[in-house]
């Protein structure tokens, strides 16, 4: 799970809140299952802009999870507007998934 980010220290905090959003039809936080693609944050904005994706074009709770990301990256850096980018190259793959959540998923 290689995140792209223009800063490593703001992205280490906002990864660490987004582990609070479940997939709910895997039961794994989305950080964890490899959704998140990139955070870059903007200083003289005040912007936050997060690249990610979902299992597949066609996820039933694609926009609770859209939602609950930006909500999330605005309850935890209030002073920023989270602009979330939702695409879908390069496709989810399991491979994506972090050492930790296939931990998790083995243990279900």
């Amino acid at each position: 799970m290689n995140i792209i980010t223009n800063n490593n220290v703001k992205c280490t905090a906002a990864l660490s809140i987004l582990h609070d959003i479940i997939d709910p039809e895997i039961g794994l936080n989305i950080v964890d299952l490899g959704l998140i693609y990139q955070l870059d944050f903007d200083e003289t904005g005040k912007k936050i802009f997060c690249t990610m994706t979902l299992t597949t074009q066609f996820c039933p709770m694609g926009e609770s999870i859209t939602t609950a990301v930006k909500a999330t990256l605005k309850s935890g850096f209030p002073e920023y507007d989270a602009m979330i980018e939702l695409i879908f190259q390069p496709p989810w793959n399991q491979g994506m998934i972090s050492e930790k959540g296939k931990e998790f998923l083995n243990k279900r």
